[in-house]
């Protein structure tokens, strides 16, 4: 079975469109990072060198330092599917930075987006 095309894709060419996506509705790149970081437990000379080295999704949530242990709370739809039932953990993983870019770009505040609210 071959692989999701996602899977193999560069994170650095998605990286500008998350920060395109943020910036047309008023938000910044600071905050697209400040998703990033929470995600997957990178810095910023950790994401640089993800960016710099050019590596594709797969190795961009594999070398991550730590998944978010409240992952768990991000619920919804994207793509079509909720994130929330997709068994495929990489999947889940991407579609859990897909669905918390479109919080971004839809207005939420960080600290929902980041569920630190209840």
């Amino acid at each position: 079975m071959t692989k999701p095309r996602i899977y193999t894709m560069s994170f650095a060419s998605v990286y500008p469109l998350y920060i395109q996506k943020a910036e047309r509705k008023e938000r910044t790149k600071e905050e697209v990072d400040q998703i990033v970081f929470w995600l997957t437990g990178y810095d910023e000379a950790g994401l640089a060198d993800q960016i710099e080295r050019n590596t594709d999704f797969e190795t961009f949530f594999t070398e991550a330092p730590m998944l978010n242990p409240n992952v768990g709370l991000i619920k919804g739809v994207v793509c079509g599917v909720r994130v929330e039932e997709i068994e495929e953990p990489l999947m889940q993983k991407i579609r859990y930075l897909d669905k918390l870019i479109d919080e971004l770009s839809k207005g939420k505040k960080m600290e929902k987006i980041l569920r630190m609210e209840k």
